[in-house]
């Protein structure tokens, strides 16, 4: 554990605390990339914790903006003209994950279970707009709301995605125990790179997930689309086979959901495999391709909402 008197490497601590009818529900939010380091209902974690020394492994719990995944080469094209830039991602030469992954968020608002966390993106190589961003985490009864909302601050329209990259579990159980269940109809077929090269039915693949795949028998790095709604929201979980369940849930913004299983996560009981559940509002490479991709005019603003539940045996 580091010293208390030693800042850690994701900030400052943003601890949550809810009691309603079905118990206690707690959350820590950081200042580093407003991630979400944990997340427990009555005791039983949901996302994968790590020791407080970390910074985030694997990306867990960041919020991935102005664009979710990847950008090829870490280069776009906009209005006829190149744009570079950092390749953040060195094995592919990539840009991975937005521009805020590394960035320290301010407090808006704070109550004893919410807090709203504000970053700016600006002008710069590769990405010449100017943004202003805000998360809210706000606890439920079963476990936490995520609102996102994204400012174009610019002179110009300014292309813009959203996604977050938790990793799930539930409670205890090894991750190899657990089925993940996706509605995804089609998943996106990758190059060496994993950039997107092509889209397939997910039906009579190893990737079809629709009725629940065990994750010790499946290595996924796969985003799916062509969701299925479900009571006005995509959902997406992993089962127990006790029956308890964790679920993501999403406006349908979210028209995308990237499975990484993640072996040798640093998990408080040593490393392990992880499976990260990640909502996108567009593809990797949507700055190339243009798909999935919101431009927001001058001034203009855009909310997103996605979030998790424990679910109790039958539900």
């Amino acid at each position: 554990m580091a010293p208390p008197d030693r800042p850690l490497p994701t900030g400052e601590q943003h601890t949550l605390r809810r009691e309603g009818p079905r118990g206690v529900v707690t959350a820590t939010v950081t200042e580093l990339a407003a991630s979400l380091r944990s997340l427990r209902v009555n005791g039983v974690p949901l996302v994968q914790e790590y020791a407080d020394e970390l910074p985030p492994p694997g990306g867990a719990g960041i919020v991935l903006v102005p664009w979710a995944n990847r950008v090829a080469g870490a280069r776009w094209v906009l209005d006829g003209e190149e744009q570079l830039l950092d390749a953040t991602e060195p094995s592919t030469g990539n840009a991975s994950h937005g521009l805020l992954r590394n960035t320290g968020y301010a407090v808006r608002e704070r109550t004893d279970d919410a807090v709203t966390l504000t970053a700016s993106v600006f002008p710069q190589h590769g990405y010449p707009f100017h943004l202003g961003t805000s998360v809210r985490y706000a606890l439920d009864d079963d476990g936490v709301s995520v609102t996102h909302t994204i400012a174009n601050h610019s002179e110009a329209s300014a292309p813009v995605a959203v996604g977050a990259h938790p990793y799930l579990c539930v409670g205890a159980v090894p991750a190899e125990e657990l089925v993940v269940t996706v509605s995804g109809e089609t998943f996106l077929e990758v190059d060496e790179k994993q950039i997107p090269v092509g889209a397939s039915p997910a039906a009579g693949t190893d990737r079809d997930l629709r009725h629940g795949a065990r994750i010790g028998d499946v290595r996924l790095d796969t985003a799916y689309t062509d969701l299925q709604e479900i009571d006005g929201a995509f959902r997406h979980r992993l089962h127990a086979a006790d029956g308890q369940s964790t679920e993501l849930w999403s406006d349908l913004a979210f028209g995308y959901v990237h499975i990484y299983t993640k072996s040798g996560f640093p998990t408080l009981g040593g490393p392990s495999l992880a499976v990260a559940v990640e909502p996108m509002t567009a593809p990797a490479n949507a700055l190339n391709t243009g798909e999935g991709l919101r431009w927001l005019a001058p001034e203009e603003s855009w909310s997103v909402a996605w979030g998790l539940r424990r679910m109790a045996s039958g539900t």
